[in-house]
This record gives structure tokens, sequence and C-alpha cells, in this order.
């Protein structure tokens, strides 16, 4: 029992020292300050790890120090609001707060002809917190049933939905990596934006996306609360810019990160991969479901005929919705 015992923990050891090895690896392909580098830079740390690990005597103490050493360099490594970023995220959003007055800059309004070919509109607007009704939330797939975007919309009595959108920010050149996005290759940002741009150029522009609008359960009161907190986020990477991570910061985790510890959802697996989080909303009863069962309530929320339909008309939100349960 003894020799089983040790050779558990020796294969334990074993997993946990390759995958920090791994990481390492990667930190330094992907996050290495001259590009030009990468490749032969960690490929001689492979071969040092492997070295380590193979011929050098106490090699799971250097192989810790030299893991060590990557990270505490990776850690040195800022996020920053300077660059040469693309246009659809080039301008950060901000928020001034005057008692129920929010106004609104950077919000993006582009006139989409295709994916990529469009006329930048960034404008500011102004909304009443009183005026909230409540939030809606739009699930946006591109391949895989298990990975999602949410984009939340929140809705005013008085005014067209405002929606937030949580993304990487791309500099000019940079395209998304599910890998890349492990390490240090994007800043976080909060794209504030009218749902003519946000949700069309998903449905109505790019290839192969989906989207499917739910009307979540939540009040009024509580509608304003969720909206303050994307305010405070929104202020927060202007001010002071932020680390994507694919599984710690992302499109989701800092949705529920920004909620008070208190008032979080429970911890779920369907968190991390979102795919599945309407089927979570639906359990816990944050969407409305007009009694329907959940695969009937999701057939019959998908939007894309509706929104290819509806173009860039005026009333694109209500042509959206209609017909929709729970609206």
């Amino acid at each position: 029992m003894h020799r089983v015992f040790r050779w558990i923990v020796l294969a334990f050891l074993f997993v946990i020292g390759a995958i920090a090895a791994l990481w390492a690896i990667g930190a330094v392909h992907f996050d290495f300050p001259w590009q030009s580098m990468r490749v032969t830079s960690s490929i001689v740390l492979a071969l040092i790890f492997a070295a380590a690990l193979i011929v050098v005597r106490g090699a799971w103490r250097k192989l810790g120090a030299l893991f060590g050493t990557v990270l505490a360099w990776w850690l040195t490594l800022k996020p920053s609001n300077e660059g040469n970023w693309q246009p659809d995220v080039a301008q950060l959003a901000r928020a001034e707060i005057h008692g129920d007055v929010v106004t609104l800059h950077n919000v993006r309004n582009f006139d989409y002809r295709t994916e990529h070919d469009f006329t930048p509109r960034w404008e500011t607007r102004s909304v009443r917190l009183s005026k909230i009704t409540g939030i809606d939330l739009a699930l946006n797939y591109w391949g895989s049933p298990w990975m999602a975007h949410p984009i939340l919309s929140f809705q005013f009595a008085d005014a067209p939905p405002v929606c937030f959108s949580i993304e990487t920010r791309k500099k000019v050149g940079q395209s998304y990596s599910a890998i890349g996005g492990l390490y240090r290759q994007f800043s976080l940002i909060f794209i504030i934006s009218d749902e003519r741009d946000v949700i069309r150029v998903r449905t109505n522009y790019r290839k192969g996306e989906d989207i499917y609008l739910y009307r979540t359960s939540i009040s009024p009161a509580r509608a304003r609360e969720r909206f303050s907190e994307y305010l405070y986020s929104v202020n927060a990477i202007h001010d002071s810019p932020r680390w994507y991570n694919a599984i710690t910061t992302n499109c989701t985790t800092s949705i529920r990160h920004q909620h008070p510890s208190g008032e979080r959802m429970p911890f779920d697996w369907r968190i991390l991969l979102n795919g599945k989080g309407d089927e979570l909303m639906y359990e816990r009863r944050i969407i409305e479901t007009a009694g329907l069962p959940f695969p009937e309530l999701k057939q019959r929320a998908l939007i894309n005929p509706a929104a290819n339909a509806a173009g860039d008309a005026s009333d694109f939100s209500a042509r959206i919705r209609a017909g929709r349960p729970g609206f």
C-alpha cells in the first residue's frame, strides 16, 4: 500500500508539473515582449524543462523555481488603454451620474454595410435610472453549443434600449485565440451600444452566428442596481485597464464578479460553459418562460430571421421581440 500511495503521489506531482510547465511555455510563447523571439524562447524553455526533469538531480525544486520565475515575470505585465485599436473597440465608454440622470459617452451605433465595412458612429446619450423597466438577455452563439457570448439589454420606459457587451479589446492585426485568451494578449472592454449595432452586426452581417433573446424576470429595482454595477465597471475600466482572461475574467465571469458577493448566483459549471447559461437561468427562474418547456422556449427565442427582416428599421428592437415568449 505504501508503494501504491507513493506512485499515486508521484503521478499527481507529474501532472501538476506538466501543467505548470505547459503554462509557462505558453506564457513565453504568447507574451514574451520581443515578438520575433517568442517561438525560439518557448522552444528553449521547453527543452530546459525536459532536461531538468530527465537529467537534473532535485528536478522538482528546480522546475518549481523555473515556473516561479516565469510566473513572477508574467505578473509584471500591465494592461494599457493606449494602443492601435481595431475600429469597433477604438473608444472606451464612460458614464457621468448626476442623481437620476446618467450621461453615457462613446455609445457605439455604427452604420454597417458588411461586418468589416461600416461608418463608425460614437454617440453621447442620457438616460434616467428611474425609467429602467427591466433587462433582456441576448445569447450569441458562433459555433459550439457549449460557448456563448451574453449581451445585456436594459429597457427604459422613455428611451431606446442600452446594451452592454463585455469583450476583448483587440489591436489592429490581432484576432481572438481561445488559448491566447488564457494569457495576457487582450485587455477587457465594456462596450455600451445601441441594439441595432451590437445585436444586428451578429445576426445580419457575421456568418454562422445565432442570437437567442430572453426576457428576464428581474424587477425594475434590481435592474437599476445591475445597471449601476455596469456603470461602475465601465468607469473603472476607463481609468484602470484590466486584462481579459478566458477563464477568470471573461464576458460571463465579469458580470458575476461585479455583483456584491452576497448577491452572486451560486457557482455552477454552466457559468464557465456559458452556452448552457440560458438552461441554468431557466431552472432558476431568472428568465420568463411563458410556461413553456425549455427546448421550445429556446427554439422560439431565436431572433435571426426577425432581425434580418427588420434590417436597419427604426423599430428594430420591437420587431425582434414581437411574438416571443415572455415579452
